[in-house]
């Protein structure tokens, strides 16, 4: 128990420290408010800069790939994203650490804005092993962090799962999944956003103190968090537990309730099921690596006693 909760902590203080800023190379004409410069050349070239990257051999040739706004080219090498990923890339597991990898050049092939912020950015590093002079597969979805939750209810000596019903177009078909929503900003409130995005789209009003971050009894060096799928996006979820007592009228009205932003195109219907059950019943990586966490913090003793609190919808 001890040791777990050591764990814990160093995870917690490792997502606080944030790693140490990239050298500033201002837009001529513009505020230091950015890691990139404009490419070196008597005339600016359109869709071109440099980044300086502490690890590279030098600086980094960024460009545009054809067809993408100048605008939205910028807006890229402002981003969050782009910055988090270039930062990942100097950590002591990063992987210009150990001078094994390099960052030749970096293709911004596009930008879906969110507003006023890049939501989705996707791009190519060419990065090679200098060993071999092989490039290693480089293409980055960029999303940026989210969270997901793992609510059980109790009622009458039951105990459900609330999970989510919505449309997923890139799969083209429904699925069952936990609820879960991207943080919108760089503050990294995954508590905060855990509550709030369950609120949305389920209606049920929870305590934050009552909130347990399964990924933080993670070893520290995994970073505390859930990778769905490095091999192509840069995505990692904080998984929560929350957990409640209702009476059975609780939970004959969340089931089927019509929930979500519909503005924002968020059409969902609740599903309450025996969590028992849940495994069988999702194919939802959050879901299933929500339970797993949870019964492997149960086997080793590590999970925070329940609070015992009761949901309000």
């Amino acid at each position: 128990m001890a040791a777990a909760t050591r764990a814990a902590a160093h995870c917690l203080l490792g997502l606080r420290r944030r790693s140490p800023p990239l050298p500033l190379l201002p837009f001529p004409g513009r505020s230091s408010k950015t890691a990139v410069r404009m490419a070196s050349s008597d005339a600016p070239q359109l869709g071109a800069a440099t980044v300086e990257v502490p690890g590279a051999a030098g600086p980094v040739r960024v460009v545009a790939a054809a067809g993408l706004p100048e605008a939205d080219f910028r807006k890229a090498l402002d981003s969050a994203l782009f910055r988090r990923w270039l930062e990942s890339l100097q950590g002591e597991r990063g992987l210009l650490a150990h001078g094994k990898l390099s960052l030749r050049q970096i293709l911004i092939q596009g930008v879906d804005m969110f507003g006023e912020r890049v939501g989705f950015l996707k791009f190519k590093a060419d990065i090679v092993d200098e060993a071999t002079k092989a490039k290693i597969p480089g293409i980055v979805f960029a999303r940026g962090p989210a969270v997901a939750v793992l609510i059980l209810l109790e009622s009458k000596g039951q105990t459900y799962a609330v999970l989510t019903e919505q449309a997923r177009v890139p799969i083209g078909k429904f699925i069952l999944e936990l609820p879960a929503g991207m943080l919108d900003d760089e503050n990294g409130d995954f508590v905060g956003t855990a509550v709030r995005e369950v609120e949305e789209e389920t209606g049920i009003k929870l305590n934050l103190g009552d909130m347990v971050d399964l990924t933080a009894l993670l070893d520290p060096a995994t970073g505390c968090r859930m990778l769905p799928s490095p091999g192509g996006c840069d995505e990692e979820i904080g998984l929560f537990l929350y957990r409640g007592h209702v009476d059975e009228e609780t939970i004959r009205a969340l089931q089927g309730k019509e929930t979500g932003l519909r503005d924002h195109g968020e059409l969902i219907n609740l599903r309450v099921v025996p969590y028992d059950q849940l495994w069988r019943l999702t194919s939802d990586a959050k879901a299933l690596s929500a339970i797993a966490l949870y019964e492997m913090a149960k086997k080793e003793g590590v999970l925070p006693p329940s609070s015992g609190s009761s949901s309000n919808l």
